[in-house]
């Protein structure tokens, strides 16, 4: 069984993110970039599916700049067999995504897709979906657990009211949650045998698709500093700065 982890290279999330000066996007320059902890979880779902026998190749799959190359190395380090680079410099965003990816699909023809639910940039959280309609597939969202056998996927969703578990026919697509598992730390000897395993780099211009962006960003604001906190010598001091101050209650 072939699978497709898809691995989005985000801002590093312990960068404090900061607004750009004109309002128009967040700053990039000079910023520690990473692969997005969510596909994080998705390679290590697919490293231990395979490490289980029951994926035979796993293929890291990014769309970005040349400078992506480095997140899939990561991939390739834990445990991905080949990686492909769709490159472009422009913004693309979650419906070409999908779009791209249905693309390499039906170049690759796997039997399993796994991403993350979302990415920490833009926290869309459609990827996964608009990739399952497009290819016509079941999907198994927000994965907590993901079980293979018998040509079907046991999928354990985290829902609102706990724990849904869903039965997929296979091929399907998986976007995974933070409990599905740890992330493992990929080791020096691994790092050195991912510089000599294949990375294909495709320009996103090759593949004919309709990429273009349909949402403007017309303007970026951080949050609004709060006050600081005071402390209060007793109850009867906080009910009435709660009532009169916050007017909360």
């Amino acid at each position: 069984m072939k699978a497709i982890v898809a691995v989005k290279r985000v801002v590093d999330y312990n960068v404090r993110v900061r607004v750009k000066a004109d309002n128009s996007g967040v700053e990039t320059n000079n910023v520690k970039f990473s692969a997005n902890p969510f596909d994080e979880i998705a390679v290590e779902e697919a490293v231990r599916l395979k490490e289980a026998g029951v994926v035979s190749e796993i293929v890291a799959v990014s769309i970005g700049p040349v400078q992506a190359q480095e997140v899939l190395r990561s991939a390739l380090a834990i445990g991905a067999d080949r990686a492909i680079l769709v490159q472009t410099d422009d913004e693309v965003q979650p419906l070409a995504v999908a779009k791209i990816l249905k693309a390499l699909v039906e170049r690759e023809a796997p039997q399993l897709v796994i991403l993350g639910k979302q990415a920490i940039d833009d926290d869309s959280n459609q990827t996964g979906q608009s990739l399952a309609a497009l290819l016509g597939w079941p999907q198994g969202t927000f994965a907590s657990k993901l079980v293979l056998k018998e040509g079907r996927a046991e999928v354990t969703r985290e829902i609102d009211g706990g724990l849904e578990t869903v039965s997929l026919a296979l091929p399907a697509v998986v976007t995974t949650d933070l409990r599905l598992n740890e992330p493992r730390y990929a080791s020096l000897p691994n790092i050195m045998k991912a510089r000599k395993k294949p990375l294909d780099i495709i320009p996103a211009a090759d593949l004919g698709l309709d990429i273009a962006p349909r949402l403007i960003i017309l303007r970026v604001d951080a949050p609004p500093k709060r006050n600081a906190g005071v402390k209060v010598p007793d109850v009867a001091t906080l009910v009435d700065k709660l009532k009169n101050e916050a007017k909360v209650i």
